[in-house]
């Protein structure tokens, strides 16, 4: 990761750390404040890297909620490539992997962070699955979004066409593509290493 990158991921992760549990929350990493929200609080993330993971700790700790990992019933390759790949064909015929789990008695949060990666330009198709099978009806909705560098893509329509009756807000965003960056830098490297005999 570059260090104009790392130093952002750590001034984002710090702010979202420093949350007072009991005011408003002011964060240039959400780009504006956030009231503390109605409880009971659910934490509900996919992560595959681990940096969304990271994200919905910090916001699990500041709220006191409950935490729900979304995981797939039949776990994604480990092997990133396979992964994408994956993940792209579930996107083209419109897949919504089935679930490892549901949130027990979705209906008791009045809130609901939603936490995920973007994947090829949109939500994971996981998290279309996470949506329709739980009724978010008159839930306050939050995503929080990591990415790696190429934006939200159509992440925010997916979630709001999947949760229609949620109470969308807007998505606090964050770079994290220490994944990508290192594939990209590795692979020049070896192509540098067998390109040049020494």
């Amino acid at each position: 990761m570059d260090d104009f990158a790392d130093r952002t991921r750590r001034e984002a992760l710090a702010a979202v750390a420093g949350f007072s549990l009991g005011s408003t929350l002011t964060s240039s990493a959400f780009g504006q404040g956030i009231a503390r929200p109605e409880e009971p609080v659910l934490v509900a993330y996919f992560s595959r890297t681990g940096n969304t993971r990271v994200v919905a700790g910090l916001i699990q700790r500041a709220f006191g909620a409950d935490m729900f990992e979304i995981v797939p019933a039949n776990p994604y390759p480990d092997e990133y490539l396979a992964t994408v790949e994956q993940a792209r064909q579930e996107r083209d015929k419109g897949v919504e992997p089935p679930l490892k789990a549901k949130v027990p008695d979705i209906a008791r949060y009045a809130t609901v962070f939603l936490g995920l990666p973007i994947w090829g330009e949109t939500a994971p198709p996981l998290i279309r699955s996470f949506l329709s099978s739980h009724d978010l009806s008159a839930k306050a909705l939050l995503p929080f979004i990591t990415h790696g560098g190429y934006g939200l893509g159509n992440s925010e329509r997916v979630i709001a066409r999947h949760a229609p009756r949620a109470q969308l807000r807007p998505a606090f965003t964050m770079q994290a593509d220490q994944e990508r960056q290192t594939m990209d830098r590795v692979n020049a490297w070896l192509g540098n290493r067998l390109a040049k005999p020494r």
